[in-house]
């Protein structure tokens, strides 16, 4: 039996598991892969312009999930969690689910100050990812569907490089990009907070799994109880020139982990939501249900 492989989400709680010896005290042989899709990039500066700029890319969570990723337990959107589990790339955990801070953010001197500014404006969002679906459900109480506009723009810290060096008019961010574009002084205009799903590869050992749920619940309380304590780990997958940037104490505390079910109603409702806006234009087959799809056992 090989090590549990665990893929970070740029959040605290595994860190902090780490940290405190929560999963070595559960017996969970692991090891950390940090080159993960929430935490990469493909800009290298904030200032300079000459880097290529991953505009217009048609390729997020949902394809690298599909892809197939090389570890045992990684998060996403629910939206596409949900959908890559019914075609079979894995199982979506059934036992928890979190809750991540996000927001569409425009530079301190733009003309846009209110949602409805930004009809017709290009959002820069991660193309099948949580920032695509999280946009769309943040924007629709104050535009019309023709209204909204997106970009794809890449991943996460991308969008922020992009923002910050004016390239782009607004980004949805959430996690640390948006404690860091909040920070800098970058305005807010709507909150687009949305649910992370777990991934479980189709190969993991699922006492592996249940001690690695486990180590996370102890990690959240910690967490709840001394955020404080924790937040020097924000740093652990961000890029060392928007690290030098910012101050992470001043973070909050991020994804919060919800240890309750992720229900049959949850998953219906996030499903006929997508197939209602036409979100999946890939070749899925969404017929599958809520028992092919989730981990409830």
């Amino acid at each position: 039996m090989g090590k549990f492989v665990i893929q970070p989400h740029v959040r605290l709680q595994e860190w902090v598991a780490e940290e405190r010896g929560y999963f070595r005290d559960e017996g969970l042989d692991y090891e950390f892969v940090s080159e993960g899709l929430a935490g990469a990039s493909r800009t290298t500066s904030a200032v300079r312009p000459a880097d290529v700029t991953p505009i217009d890319m048609r390729s997020g969570a949902l394809e690298d999930m599909a892809q197939g990723r090389a570890c045992d337990v990684s998060a996403a959107c629910h939206w596409a969690v949900s959908a890559v589990a019914m075609e079979g790339a894995g199982k979506m955990w059934g036992h928890a689910y979190s809750v991540s801070p996000a927001g569409i953010f425009v530079a301190p001197d733009s003309e846009y100050r209110r949602p409805e500014d930004l009809a017709g404006v290009p959002v820069a969002v991660g193309y099948h990812s949580g920032s695509h679906y999280s946009a769309v459900q943040a924007l629709e109480p104050f535009l019309d569907s023709a209204d909204i506009k997106l970009s794809f723009a890449g991943l996460p810290y991308d969008r922020v490089r992009l923002v910050m060096r004016g390239e782009v008019p607004a980004a949805n961010v959430f996690g640390a990009q948006y404690y860091l574009l909040e920070q800098l002084g970058y305005r807010k205009l709507v909150d687009s907070t949305f649910v992370m799903g777990f991934l479980i590869s189709n190969s993991a050992e699922q006492e592996d799994v249940a001690r690695y749920f486990r180590a996370l619940e102890k990690a959240q309380r910690d967490i709840d109880l001394e955020p404080e304590r924790y937040k020097k780990y924000w740093l652990r997958e961000m890029p060392e020139d928007l690290a030098a940037l910012v101050d992470v104490r001043r973070f909050g505390p991020g994804e919060r982990i919800v240890f309750q079910p992720y229900t049959r109603e949850m998953f219906e409702v996030t499903q006929r939501w997508m197939k209602g806006r036409s979100l999946l234009d890939l070749d899925l087959n969404l017929d599958g249900g809520f028992e092919e799809a989730v981990l409830t056992g």
